[in-house]
């Protein structure tokens, strides 16, 4: 395929994104669904939060009262669900966040779907690791969450080497060395130290304001779904290949770009 005149050579990669707190279950899909890969994990996690009273996850996660009320019910009426149902539906289409709102996958066709299947996964305080056709049941728990497990004391104790695990055979799988993070800091940080023949590339997206360019989380989270959108439509998938983003006023900085963080500029 060509971009902007030049041959792509279609490769394999990962992209990395966080999760949203936003979820929407209204929509109904005509898509394959598949399973989450760490489904037992994520049930001993909901046993441990089951026993606790609205005010301790009030607490735990720093929420309001109807919060708190609203996610203690649903890990009440939560179950190791592998089919889709009215609240039980694939990842890519429930979350709703800012980076959501820029990956836009309600504009994807079947092909998209297929190579977002294979490349994108989204982190998760609860489910670890996610493919887009996963379903999940409703939920809140950030990865940062310091949830005591017998496992230890937080989520990242938890969930220990399995994200990265994961991830490894997956790119071996795809033979690719590739991982291109659009995940935020809390979220990457379950990945760990990846081996030193994975190449990842973290891009950074910077706004002008006042006077010189800087990084603005409202406008850097979407930029991340923008981003993932324009991979997923384009089907790139090298570092080379990520220099010709030019969404939403989007320009690739070589002077403020390194290997590993490739800077994007908008006026």
């Amino acid at each position: 395929m060509y971009i902007k005149g030049v041959l792509v050579k279609i490769r394999t990669m990962i992209v990395l994104l966080s999760p949203a707190k936003t979820l929407d279950y209204s929509q109904e899909f005509d898509v394959q669904h598949t399973a989450p890969a760490f489904l037992s994990d994520s049930a001993k996690l909901i046993k441990e939060l089951k026993v606790k009273e609205p005010k301790d996850i009030a607490s735990l996660m720093g929420l309001s009262d109807k919060l708190a009320t609203l996610n203690f019910d649903r890990y009440q009426s939560w179950s190791a669900s592998k089919t889709m149902g009215n609240d039980s539906k694939p990842a890519l289409f429930v979350f709703q966040g800012d980076v959501y709102q820029g990956l836009q996958a309600n504009t994807f066709n079947k092909k998209d779907i297929t190579f977002a299947q294979k490349h994108l996964r989204i982190l998760s305080g609860l489910y670890g690791e996610l493919r887009p056709l996963d379903v999940i049941k409703p939920y809140r728990l950030e990865m940062g969450t310091k949830l005591p497990t017998a496992r230890g004391k937080n989520l990242y104790e938890f969930w220990g080497t399995k994200v990265q695990e994961n991830i490894l055979k997956e790119l071996k799988a795809n033979k690719s060395n590739l991982v291109v993070n659009l995940a935020s800091k809390e979220y990457f940080t379950v990945v760990g130290s990846l081996p030193t023949d994975v190449n990842v590339v973290s891009p950074v997206f910077k706004d002008f304001k006042n006077g010189e360019y800087k990084l603005i989380s409202f406008y850097a989270k979407k930029a991340r779904g923008y981003m993932s959108h324009w991979i997923i439509k384009n089907k790139v998938s090298t570092p080379e290949d990520l220099k010709n983003f030019d969404a939403e006023g989007y320009k690739y900085s070589k002077k403020l770009s390194t290997e590993s963080e490739p800077v994007f500029l908008r006026n």
